[in-house]
């Protein structure tokens, strides 16, 4: 698809040049950026896998190529359904298996190099966007700010501590590979539609890479969309909307598998899904302002933030969606004078749309917001705050030095911020002891990390961990479970029985739990409750070879070894 260079007669190709300067002389600033990115993320060369991590670092018997036709070609052979990403990892796991460091490594020089395709995009598509087309006034930085705006903008966006969760997690290299081909193929977009010649295939080639890594870069059409607008005026049919309806429909399509894998294999389904349209709405709201507040002044960041009480019958709580509303039509009132500011508040809002409220993810079983869903939204603000404060101070201001050092001054404490935020990722036990620390309410770091004591020998530790989650979240069956599990192994059987009764009461559908209650009742010498257990396992699960056996031993010690051979000549 080839397409005719457009001449806009006030946009001169000599601001660009003023602006850019001799490519070579770039260098030095994005060896510069990479620097300060690694040297801000330094403590995670020495941090272990955290949370989920084992879920998406390759399984050992994915590691062939016959896993790697599994991972592109069988859905719930991997964690999501991102084959790409998991491509990557696979490849990750032939280079250095095991070992978090080449992980680590991979994340941070992602995010440094995603921090360069930045300062690349603000600073190539700016001057054209700096006035409009229309004749319209533009209320911002002159066309000499646009490389102070770029620069600036990758560094908030390198150093931010509020991404730290993206880049020194593991399993969040989705978000950091999915933003690089998100960036390259915004970029390849915006300069085939400049003129370029071939372009358009080498970005829509680049777009299907993005949403094969993470699903959430299905809204860079309608991000591409904003900024066309945003540079025009206006948007025409043929001109515009044509050459992104196939994005659109590649996005649409590969955004609702994603749910119905979220839905069916992941499991982001039940009581704790079960919000109306409204109360979604309420949601959403809150959500968007969260994220602005966060991003804004970074303290007091959490890997679980508590999950809030949406209620849409509160006062309080209809602010956020008002003021969010209230925010676009002021913005929208003001368009003619500026478009950047609503450009800015559409990307933000659209790219975060996904993750609102609107669509049932798992994670919301515990908090409805985290900060690796604003990785990619929050570019929007950074770039949005960035132009503010050049424009501020190109108008305010008096000397450039003074304006260098103030945003050195802010970069500095943001990436101090970020150093030390990245020690929370150091291992486990940490891991779960950070989020504890600043969220005591969060009932599954309490449960990860009593399981963690579990595996590691450390029983008596792992018991009140257990009974906090329990205090927290009653109904949860696996807590209970596990609490039993501790107990019979410390003699406490008495103790133990009653932990697994529970446990079977809250779902009396899992075979596991009655086997386990079978093995409490044989270890305390009653056999023939034992017995009924081990039966009721058996008719839940006709496969549960090890509830059969042990059906069979506790058959043979009740004085039943007719039925137990018979049961024996079934296998």
């Amino acid at each position: 698809m080839s397409r005719r260079r457009v001449q806009n007669p006030q946009i001169s190709r000599a601001p660009f040049v003023s602006v850019s300067g001799e490519r070579r002389t770039l260098w030095p600033g994005y060896v510069g950026l990479l620097v300060l990115t690694v040297l801000v993320y330094a403590p995670t060369y020495v941090a272990g896998f955290v949370w989920n991590d084992v879920d998406y670092v390759t399984r050992p018997e994915l590691r062939t190529l016959g896993g790697l036709w599994r991972i592109w070609f069988e859905v719930g052979a991997t964690e999501q359904y991102y084959p790409l990403l998991h491509s990557v990892f696979w490849v990750q796991s032939q280079l250095w298996g095991d070992s978090a460091l080449g992980y680590h490594l991979s994340n941070v020089l992602l995010h440094a190099v995603n921090a360069c395709l930045l300062v690349v995009l603000v600073g190539r598509e700016w001057v054209i966007g700096s006035a409009g087309s229309d004749g319209s006034s533009a209320l911002g930085p002159r066309p000499s700010a646009v490389g102070p705006v770029a620069w600036l903008s990758g560094v908030l966006f390198a150093v931010h501590p509020m991404f730290v969760e993206s880049v020194a997690w593991v399993s969040e290299q989705k978000n950091t590979l999915s933003l690089f081909f998100y960036l390259l193929a915004a970029i390849a977009y915006l300069r085939w539609e400049a003129g370029g010649r071939r372009g358009y295939f080498l970005a829509t080639g680049l777009f299907v890479l993005a949403i094969l890594s993470k699903s959430l870069t299905a809204t860079l059409p309608a991000a591409l969309l904003v900024v066309l607008w945003w540079r025009r005026g206006s948007l025409e049919w043929k001109r515009d909307w044509v050459p992104l309806m196939p994005w659109f429909v590649l996005g649409a399509g590969i955004g609702a598998f994603t749910g119905w894998v979220e839905h069916t294999y992941i499991g982001a389904q039940g009581e704790d899904f079960a919000l109306g349209f409204i109360e979604r709405g309420v949601l959403a709201g809150r959500v968007i302002w969260f994220y602005i507040g966060k991003l804004a002044w970074p303290v007091e960041l959490i890997f679980i933030y508590p999950r809030w009480e949406v209620d849409s019958g509160s006062v309080l709580q209809w602010i956020f969606p008002v003021l969010a509303v209230g925010t676009l039509i002021g913005l929208w009132l003001i368009r003619h004078r500026t478009r950047g500011p609503l450009a800015a508040y559409l990307l933000y809002t659209g790219s975060l749309f996904p993750t609102m409220g609107f669509f049932n993810v798992y994670a919301f079983k515990f908090s409805y917001v985290a900060d690796h869903w604003n990785y990619l939204p929050a570019i929007a603000l950074l770039v949005g705050f960035a132009w503010t404060a050049v424009w501020l101070w190109q108008r305010f201001g008096s000397r450039t030095g003074t304006g260098l050092g103030v945003a050195a001054v802010v970069a500095l404490l943001l990436s101090v911020q970020s150093w030390r935020h990245t020690h929370g990722y150091r291992d486990m036990e940490t891991f779960y002891r950070t989020i504890l620390e600043k969220n005591p309410d969060s009932w599954l770091a309490q449960y990860n990390l009593a399981e963690r004591f579990i595996v590691e020998g450390r029983l008596d530790e792992s018991i009140p961990f257990l009974e906090a989650t329990l205090g927290l979240r009653p109904q949860h069956a696996d807590a209970w479970n596990n609490l039993a599990g501790v107990l019979l192994r410390l003699g406490r059987r008495d103790e133990a029985i009653a932990h697994y009764e529970e446990a079977m009461r809250r779902v009396p559908d899992d075979p596991e739990f009655r086997f386990n209650l079978g093995l409490a009742l044989a270890s305390s010498g009653r056999m023939e409750e034992a017995v009924v257990r081990f039966r009721e396992a058996v008719a839940l699960r006709p496969n549960y070879n090890e509830a059969r056996q042990a059906l069979i031993r506790a058959l043979e010690l009740t004085g039943n070894a007719g039925e137990a051979a018979a049961l024996r000549l079934q296998e």
